[in-house]
């Protein structure tokens, strides 16, 4: 029997699973990990201990699976995509804490680059907007504001994602690579060519000297050296950004096809096929993946808040003491009521991009209760979703035929269905939840041979449950009038 090992190093802790090659779950472990909020605004991770929490959670995982020598063919990386990490090239030391990707120091740096004139340069070369959440304003800040640029531009310092840090510790220092997925969330990257851009790094300021080389999301980037509990020479064969790993995981393969991961906030991806797709609608272009003879760009669109919303109902409101409760308080009203809830409570991504903006309650009356409320703020996390799958539609030019969903959301029933009715297509829900660490396994697996082709993982992915639209569609136009007015509201 092979296994593939999935590190999934997320934002707030690590997991790890240990598949076999059916999928059957041989071992799992899960280690948070400190956060840190310098200033406000600002927040940072130790690199020491995303790696504590990456050894942590793998001997975890190891101790469930009881594996044999010899038994593990691969492990895979998926990560928090955007975060930046520097590091001693010898050694491998960090030399300052990670900038995470929801940080917002650099913000004033990049209105002053947007005001300049370079935003549409930017967005044409590497699919982004000038922002704070990519890498490379954190990169160029930590030079600068941390005293280590001159030793950067010597070469003794090396840049990564948070995948390429691992890579670089799983094995033994000896690998400094990263793949094409995370490489285009940093903004130093040309889409088109597929390599850093000399013209973006000047711009940013990024030296060329620290970056990894770039690699496909799937082959071998390294070998294992050191680790403990696993033996040397095991090879790390597969890398993707989170958001790109679920896409993968979903065997979401062919043009058109899409998933929602339901977390914090809901993000979307629609795999766009082997040629990059500019968006009109305030839409990022990303590179999906890079297998053995496939390269696949995906269209993305991000909605801050989702899960974050029922964590507010729970935390700052009280209607509940567990976010798994709110189904049942949803469903013991028929319908919300009239009552929309617009959960911008950190502002509107795409395809809005409007910081300023701010939550809204509409169509109180006298006979709203905490129910009504509660399933007004599921339908608002699916309403925000079809603003974006819409523009996804109109920027690709292709109808979307289902939508795949993932993430700890994704598991509530309602919350589902208002989905499909809404947008009126049907919604397809895995057996394995965690398809981000699906992803990394399955890109893994595939550079190292467990699976020799993507049909064959198509063949081992599973669906737990297909939801289809059930509502009258006057009532969901209706429903999807009171969004609008809403959302130009709020």
């Amino acid at each position: 029997m092979r296994h593939v090992i999935a590190i999934d190093q997320g934002t707030t802790g690590t997991t790890v699973l240990v598949l076999d090659d059916e999928l059957r779950l041989r071992g799992r472990g899960y280690r948070e990990f400190q956060q840190h909020y310098p200033e406000p605004g600002w927040v940072e991770h130790d690199p020491e201990e995303i790696w504590g929490s990456v050894t942590d959670a793998l001997g975890q995982a190891l101790a469930q699976a009881k594996l044999g020598a010899g038994e593990i063919a691969a492990i895979g990386i998926t990560n928090q995509r955007e975060t930046a990490v520097l590091w001693e090239r010898a050694g491998g030391a960090p030399v300052h804490k990670a900038i995470v990707w929801q940080d917002r120091r650099t913000a004033d740096v990049c209105v002053r680059l947007k005001e300049a004139g370079h935003a549409a340069r930017v967005r044409e070369l590497a699919g982004l907007t000038i922002d704070p959440y990519f890498s490379a304003t954190k990169v160029a800040w930590m030079l600068d504001h941390a005293g280590l640029r001159a030793r950067a531009e010597q070469g003794e310092l090396v840049f990564g994602t948070v995948d390429s840090f691992l890579l670089h510790r799983l094995s033994g220092g000896t690998a400094h690579a990263t793949d094409v997925s995370n490489a285009s969330r940093t903004l130093v990257f040309d889409l088109n060519k597929l390599a850093w851009s000399d013209e973006l790094l000047g711009l940013f300021g990024v030296p060329r000297a620290i970056l990894p080389e770039v690699r496909p999301s799937a082959g071998v980037l390294g070998h294992t050296r050191g680790v403990a509990g696993i033996p040397d020479g095991v090879p790390v064969a597969g890398i993707a950004g989170d958001q790109q790993s679920a896409l993968f995981g979903q065997a979401c393969f062919e043009p058109g096809d899409a998933k929602c991961t339901y977390g914090t906030g809901a993000f979307i991806l629609m795999n766009t096929g082997c040629a990059p797709v500019p968006s009109k609608s305030g839409l990022l272009t990303t590179v999906a993946w890079q297998v053995p003879g496939e390269l696949a760009y995906a269209l993305e669109g991000s909605a801050f808040i989702a899960g974050a919303a029922v964590q507010w109902l729970r935390d700052g409101l009280g209607f509940f003491t567990s976010a798994a409760e709110i189904e049942a308080l949803a469903t013991s009203v028929p319908d919300s009521g009239g009552v929309v809830v617009v959960p911008a409570f950190t502002g509107r991504g795409a395809p809005y991009w409007r910081p300023d903006a701010r939550g809204l309650i509409t169509g109180l009356t006298r006979g709203t209760t905490r129910a009504h409320i509660a399933r007004a703020t599921l339908e608002g996390i699916a309403l925000q979703n079809v603003d974006l799958l819409r523009a996804m539609e109109r920027d690709s030019g292709r109808p979307l035929r289902v939508l795949k969903v993932d993430g700890g959301a994704a598991a509530n029933d309602l919350l589902m269905q208002f989905q499909s009715d809404v947008l009126g297509v049907e919604i397809s829900r895995p057996e394995l939840l965690e398809t981000t660490a699906l992803g990394a396994a399955f890109l893994a697996g595939l550079g190292a041979g467990v699976w020799n082709s993507k049909d064959a993982i198509a063949s081992v992915w599973r669906e737990q449950r297909r939801f289809k639209p059930t509502g009258e569609r006057a009532a969901i136009e209706a429903h999807l009038a009171r969004w609008a007015t809403s959302v130009a509201k709020a």
